[in-house]
């Protein structure tokens, strides 16, 4: 079994709460552009922001990855190439969860956590073969996903 570090080196237990996902199957390229997108929000902020994506209303700005994606008029944050990656805001809701029960559980206030870091790792390789024709076989590789969370409280304004 390996062994797994996280990526935050500023770790402070009295501050800080964190969770991790490790080998999901999901696209590491949505999973950054998600990832980047809710950093620096609140976990509420950032529910609301994935619920929003799935029902497809506010899109998720692609940065990097964004060759032949097409404009969205719904984006926050100044661009204009966006999508809606159900699968992986599905994933990054369930890490949410995870996050906002650790907060509580280390018994601090889940109304003034606050995204601080967002990270994404591929992971695994999974190298499978698809028959075609002639006897022929072409590659499938899939690359599984590590995201971690770090979340921090923050003082009251």
């Amino acid at each position: 079994m390996p062994t797994y570090s996280y990526a935050f080196n500023a770790f402070d237990k009295t501050k800080h709460v964190r969770s991790a996902l490790r080998e999901k199957d999901i696209s590491h390229k949505h999973a950054r552009e998600v990832a980047l997108a809710i950093r620096g929000m609140s976990i509420e902020d950032a529910r609301e922001f994935l619920e929003n994506v799935i029902a497809r209303q506010i899109a998720v700005p692609y940065r990097r990855h964004n060759n032949e994606v097409a404009h969205r008029s719904n984006i926050r944050d100044g661009f204009s190439a966006g999508r809606f990656p159900k699968k992986t805001s599905k994933e990054f809701l369930k890490l949410l969860d995870n996050l906002e029960s650790n907060g509580e559980y280390k018994g601090m206030d889940l109304d003034r956590l606050k995204i601080v870091s967002a990270v994404v790792h591929k992971g695994t390789k999974l190298e499978r073969f698809t028959p075609r024709a002639m006897g022929r076989s072409s590659p499938r590789i899939d690359t599984l996903v590590h995201v971690e969370l770090v979340a921090q409280e923050v003082a009251s304004e």
